[in-house]
């Protein structure tokens, strides 16, 4: 006796999973839910109210709420102080990213190269990272700087107004940061040199490659993207710098070091100008923004012209 099967419709497979997929995401958006809560509060409403304030005249009292357009920005673009205070940002951007790739990628090769208490050495280099930025500016403030007891003109017989003269002001915020950050750049670095296969050097080393060879050849290359990560990171860090700068010198002397975020703290909470520090804070955004746009832009190349 033969017996017949009849075929499911062509379409329950696929409302199955239809049926499934929209079960998994309705869990999903449970989920995160409390997530989008936090994140729509604390950082969608804000960044919309402030740019609807950076075209008003609202005070710090949150009076005067009276719509002026562009006259923020086009006053802010005629600021002198705004764009001093945007060239310091710039200044220290470029004077602590450097040192702080290079140096971090130079402890990394360091310590990855020893042979013995690995622990220690990556401890020292990372401990710093991990302090707060007051202690930080505190430690340097109370013991490194001071002229007549301190330990930099103890040790190199000066007496040299480090954060008090504006030629070098900036230089010793720049060190200050440098000896607090290095250390986060040099664990990245770190992990990377140990994520890259040992029979590539086993290789090089056969075919008679020196260390500088393995170094251009196979490590450099090989860190590429760590770098290129480490170099953004470090970008919009830098063009954010704010805690060090006001705690040690407070934009001084002669607003040598003040940074384009406490200058917009210093018209919004010491002037009042809510509205005008609004659209000082946007301007510095849209720099961020076109500053990562480009790096983004220049990796995505280098990465289609390598592979």
């Amino acid at each position: 006796m033969m017996t017949t099967t009849v075929a499911a419709p062509a379409t329950t497979a696929p409302a199955a999973k239809a049926q499934v997929k929209r079960s998994w995401t309705q869990h999903g958006l449970l989920f995160v839910a409390p997530f989008l809560l936090v994140y729509v509060a604390f950082l969608v409403w804000p960044t919309l109210l402030g740019l609807r304030m950076s075209f008003t005249d609202v005070n710090i009292a949150g009076s005067n709420d009276r719509f002026v357009g562009f006259s923020n920005y086009a006053e802010a673009f005629g600021d002198p102080r705004m764009w001093r205070s945007l060239w310091n940002t710039l200044v220290f951007t470029v004077l602590s990213t450097v040192p702080l790739v290079l140096l971090g990628l130079g402890l990394a090769l360091l310590v990855h190269n020893l042979r013995f208490v690995q622990w220690l050495w990556r401890l020292s280099f990372f401990g710093p990272f991990l302090l707060p930025s007051a202690v930080v500016s505190i430690l340097w403030l109370q013991m490194i700087y001071p002229p007549e007891y301190g330990l930099l003109n103890g040790t190199l017989g000066t007496d040299i107004l480090w954060l008090g003269d504006p030629g070098t002001a900036m230089w010793s915020v720049v060190l200050t940061t440098v000896w607090w950050t290095v250390g986060f750049n040099f664990l990245l670095y770190l992990a990377a040199l140990q994520s890259i296969p040992q029979h590539l050097y086993e290789a090089a080393a056969i075919d008679g490659a020196s260390a500088w060879d393995k170094l251009r050849s196979i490590t450099l290359p090989m860190l590429g993207r760590t770098t290129a990560l480490i170099v953004v990171l470090q970008l919009l860090a830098s063009l954010k710098v704010f805690d060090q700068i006001y705690l040690m010198t407070g934009g001084g002397p002669e607003d040598a070091t003040r940074p384009i975020i406490e200058y917009a703290y210093d018209v919004g909470f010491t002037g009042y100008r809510i509205g005008y520090a609004s659209a000082v804070s946007y301007i510095l955004f849209v720099l961020i923004v076109i500053v990562s746009l480009v790096q983004l832009r220049l990796f995505r190349k280098r990465a289609e012209v390598s592979s």
